[in-house]
């Protein structure tokens, strides 16, 4: 069961065309999607500069692209790169699937075509 909860957010310049979205997903869900993401290697890469308007579009587009994206954030404070998650998953609505060491999981489904097909 997919449960969304609309809303709009503040305006940004990369993201301000899109309507925002937030879907709630259960454990198994995650538990499946971590599982489609073990084999994958990170696409987007943040390093010691952090966050970065072009970062955060080059990853709003492998969303876009991908559905699943898994990414390595080399930042040498845990909290930073916490923070750092938060504002990515924030921005570009995506869901935070898992997080182990440098290495998080983002999900955000297609709007039109969903290829990743959650279990019930």
């Amino acid at each position: 069961m997919r449960i969304y909860h609309f809303a709009r957010s503040k305006p940004n310049l990369a993201f301000a065309h899109r309507e925002l979205f937030r879907m709630t997903l259960t454990e198994k869900q995650k538990k499946y999607l971590r599982g489609l993401a073990h084999p994958k290697h990170p696409i987007v890469m943040i390093g010691q500069q952090g966050l970065s308007p072009g970062i955060a579009a080059e990853f709003d587009s492998a969303l876009s692209t991908h559905e699943l994206v898994k990414i390595s954030v080399r930042v040498g404070d845990r909290e930073a790169r916490d923070t750092i998650l938060a504002e990515l998953s924030k921005q570009c609505t995506a869901e935070l699937i898992q997080r182990i060491g440098n290495v998080a999981v983002f999900y955000r489904p297609k709007k039109d075509q969903a290829r990743i097909v959650l279990p019930g």
